[in-house]
């Protein structure tokens, strides 16, 4: 088991994979990921930095989800932001 601090509340929890949130916190992290999904949906070729500025929320919040594997990259052609 390791042994994580949670991002939100700051409680030590044990999980057997290395995690940013404790259970209680994880509603949080899965709204914010669903706040993404949908400006995705609305921008589908947007960039960390663009869904960032969109959305008012840090870039490593974006790339953390990278790394966990919740987001992936995708070969689309860039377009402006209106």
């Amino acid at each position: 088991m390791k042994l994580s601090q949670c991002k939100y509340c700051g409680r030590m929890f044990k999980s057997p994979t290395i995690r940013v949130t404790c259970d209680d916190c994880k509603e949080i992290d899965d709204a914010l990921f669903s706040r993404i999904e949908d400006y995705l949906l609305q921008y589908p070729n947007s960039n960390a930095i663009q869904i960032s500025e969109g959305l008012e929320i840090s870039v490593f919040e974006v790339v953390r989800f990278i790394d966990e594997g919740r987001l992936q990259f995708s070969k689309g052609k860039f377009e402006p932001l209106k």
